[in-house]
């Protein structure tokens, strides 16, 4: 069964999948080769970040609170982020949220069940959206510490 301590550093995404309640399809939120980054800190910490590959830049020069409210939702629309204190039981990981781009998210516990096999852990968790039961699965590989002799996943 997986402990704190297997999680500690950092893990790249290779994929983020949601399955369905109601029908066979799935869904990639963020496209079939999303960046992502996964920090688990030995002190109970956790950050999560989950992004488009290319993301249209803003226009240079220009404050992003001054834009168009339209050009900045598509912006931040192709960006995911939250963090917060987790702790890991009975195979799973709950990570307490305390910021979030999402406003709803702070304050909510997010239950992720872990599985580790060697360098990659798949984090899996489901939601509820109206009627519908929605099945997350998120591939991780663990990034190298500095100094290893293996080259962190190039995400190209």
């Amino acid at each position: 069964m997986i402990q704190a301590s297997d999680l500690t550093g950092t893990w790249q995404l290779e994929s983020w999948t949601i399955g369905y309640s109601d029908r066979d399809e799935m869904s990639m939120p963020f496209g079939e080769d999303p960046q992502g980054l996964l920090l688990y800190t030995d002190d109970g910490w956790m950050s999560a970040s989950v992004c488009l590959p290319e993301r249209a830049l803003l226009p240079a020069g220009q404050s992003p609170r001054t834009l168009p409210d339209a050009l900045k939702a598509e912006a931040y629309a192709s960006y995911f982020h939250y963090a917060g204190r987790y702790r890991v039981q009975d195979g799973d990981v709950i990570h307490y949220v305390t910021q979030s781009m999402n406003p709803n998210f702070p304050g909510s516990e997010q239950l992720r069940h872990a599985e580790l096999d060697g360098q990659t852990l798949v984090l899996s968790g489901k939601d509820q959206v109206g009627e519908v039961t929605r099945f997350h699965s998120l591939v991780w590989h663990r990034v190298p510490k500095a100094g290893d002799a293996t080259p962190p996943i190039d995400s190209e």
